[in-house]
């Protein structure tokens, strides 16, 4: 298991130096899932708040665009790309970020703050009806570029994650 390089030889906290590190390509992709009774997900379309999943999204790039100011050892990033998607499934609301740099660092936390951001912007923006929303399974789906190499959320990690949710949610198919 490798060292966890946010701490340094007297075990303080510290911001990593990657000033050695060459500028590459890097992106990430991350996902998380909403899941709401079906009530909440025909109201949807008609929140006196606006459309709630327009606003996540706007929210979730935002949120990438600031994830050195929530996350204290991130490096500030020039996010080249942040792109935050939604899919309406039977259960839920599904969403998955793909964030893109030329940098010395990777997104990957880029990418699951977006994630997460729009998944509470969207309980926000639905509570009135329902407070047992819950925001499942945000997970790094995959990165490109760095030292580390690329890396791909396993098969096997997805069928287990899916299996936990169905012991939680019968109902769900997605």
């Amino acid at each position: 298991m490798a060292k966890l390089s946010h701490y340094d030889r007297a075990g303080r906290a510290r911001m990593v130096d990657v000033s050695g590190k060459k500028v590459t390509r890097r992106e990430a992709q991350a996902s998380a899932f909403v899941a709401m009774n079906p009530a909440v997900m025909a109201a949807l379309p008609k929140n006196p708040k606006g459309d709630p999943l327009e606003v996540a999204r706007i929210a979730g790039i935002m949120a990438a665009k600031r994830t050195a100011d929530l996350i204290p050892m991130c490096h500030p990033l020039p996010l080249a790309r942040v792109d935050v998607e939604m899919r309406v499934c039977e259960n839920g609301v599904a969403i998955v970020s793909s964030v893109a740099t030329t940098a010395q660092t990777g997104v990957e936390m880029e990418a699951l703050v977006a994630v997460t951001v729009s998944a509470l912007t969207i309980y926000d923006m639905t509570k009135a009806m329902d407070k047992g929303i819950e925001i499942r399974e945000i997970v790094l789906e995959r990165k490109t570029g760095g030292k580390s190499g690329d890396y791909q959320r396993s098969k096997r990690s997805k069928s287990l994650a899916k299996k936990d949710s169905a012991k939680k949610d019968p109902a769900k198919k997605d």
